[in-house]
């Protein structure tokens, strides 16, 4: 971790989708908590002034949770505004001017992915980056290809240690238990390998469509859009090993360890499928290839995880809105009598509630030895204290903790894996809304224990 706190924050984007959803809320929040007492400098091109600026900070939070009048009063307070064309070296000049006495910067890339590099290169050229940190907001490219050549403009205007790729999904409170979970409970490692794990399973699941994001849909699907990231997490949080030292470096190595031991997807062992009405939405083509659901299958050629199947699935218009992970353990020998294979699983449910759960066999009362199947059940529900994600993450950067962003190698190895099933490499089958996607998966992927499907999430006690 880099000691070295950042003296000013400056978004780009700051007029944008994201900044008014998220990045407001979060800087608000980390006011609340004494975590930020630096300016705060939104960079766009919208023709406004401080004022108008404000306005918008003052709207975007009444409409996402609320306004904390001590803590509005600070950030206002902290809030500057550049207005000006990427494109143009006079908005970096005056950007320059605005930063002032700050030395050690955060610039935060609020922007579509196509403006990254034109604001990296000028940031270069206008001396702001220097002594300053970058954070990139994902995608980070959309194939290998371009992955590697965003992360050259990067390099040659930042070292590799002042960038911090980010990525919501790391920010979760639910994600980040997953590796606290693994290595904080000594019954787990004992069991936590390719001789008592059977299969592994991870579905994000969401009831909804597109909403709106035809454009984009269409641009990335869902295997760039949640598996390449997002998944690939979840998995790479499951099995990584034990770092040696709890600092960013060395749990980043364990996780691009376990990314260079996954061979690249073959076709033969992807389904993509498009559910019945997205043709229809605005922004989509009329003879659309691009996947809304996906399914995938894949090995960790490593000693702990060697042989183990591992079965990946995410997509739109499914009967729920659910994110979690199920470890299906080997199956005992045959001594007692059981109406159905043992359910011996561990299940991590993510979102929208954190659930760890330990499936079981239990003997049912009466004078035969007759089991039955039960399910021990640890529900955290979240609450409005917990940090949201962009908060987290902004904070994080700021101190120059990078444990939760991903490094370069990280993001070339996802996208290696993913590369070959990207496009129509692989057919695309339609689906009904609310039902777990096409027919076709049950062909082509099939988990030893069957594809388990998530159920609605129990309502907090």
């Amino acid at each position: 971790m880099d000691s070295i706190h950042s003296d000013a924050l400056v978004f780009f984007g700051a007029t944008g989708d994201l900044a008014y959803k998220k990045i407001f809320p979060a800087l608000q929040a980390m006011i609340r908590r004494g975590n930020l007492n630096a300016p705060v400098i939104g960079v766009a091109k919208a023709g406004w002034g401080i004022e108008q600026f404000r306005e918008r900070a003052r709207d975007s939070l009444e409409k996402h949770g609320g306004v904390d009048e001590a803590a509005f009063k600070k950030l206002a307070v902290l809030l500057r505004y550049v207005d000006g064309d990427y494109k143009d070296p006079a908005t970096f000049q005056s950007l320059r001017k605005e930063l002032g006495a700050a030395e050690h910067p955060a610039h935060y890339l609020a922007i579509p992915p196509v403006l990254f590099s034109v604001v990296v290169e000028q940031l270069g050229k206008s001396s702001c980056a220097k002594g300053a940190r970058v954070i990139v907001e994902k995608p980070f490219g959309r194939d290998l290809e371009s992955a590697r050549a965003l992360n050259q403009t990067l390099l040659s205007n930042f070292d590799e240690s002042a960038i911090y790729r980010i990525d919501h999904y790391l920010g979760k409170e639910p994600v980040q238990n997953l590796i606290f979970f693994r290595f904080a409970n000594t019954f787990l490692e004992p069991v936590w390998n390719r001789n008592y794990v059977e299969s592994i399973q991870i579905t994000m699941a969401e009831n909804f469509g597109v909403q709106g994001r035809g454009v984009f849909y269409e641009e990335a699907g869902a295997i760039r859009d949640v598996i390449q990231n997002h998944l690939l997490q979840v998995l790479v949080n499951l099995t990584m090993e034990p770092p040696a030292v709890l600092d960013s470096e060395s749990i980043r190595d364990e996780k691009v360890k376990v990314l260079k031991a996954i061979p690249a997807l073959r076709p033969d062992k992807v389904v993509r499928g498009q559910f019945n009405g997205y043709r229809k939405e605005k922004g989509v083509a009329p003879d659309s290839q691009v996947e809304t659901f996906a399914a995938v299958e894949l090995e960790i050629h490593s000693w702990r995880w060697h042989g183990v199947p591992i079965f990946i699935r995410a997509g739109k218009c499914l009967p729920v809105t659910c994110t979690e992970a199920t470890v299906w353990f080997r199956q005992p020998p045959a001594i007692f009598s059981a109406t159905a294979p043992p359910p011996n699983y561990l299940r991590f449910r993510v979102s929208p509630n954190v659930t760890i759960a330990l499936g079981a066999m239990s003997r049912k009362p009466g004078e035969e030895m007759v089991g039955e199947p039960v399910e021990l059940v640890a529900a955290q529900h979240p609450n409005a204290k917990e940090m949201d994600a962009y908060e987290r993450l902004l904070g994080a950067a700021m101190k120059g903790d990078a444990t939760n962003f991903a490094r370069e190698d990280y993001v070339e190895e996802a996208w290696r894996i993913v590369d070959p099933v990207l496009g129509t490499a692989v057919p695309v089958h339609e689906y009904e809304p609310n039902t777990w996607g096409p027919s076709e998966i049950d062909k082509v992927l099939s988990p030893p224990d069957g594809w388990v499907d998530p159920t609605p999430p129990e309502p907090p006690t």
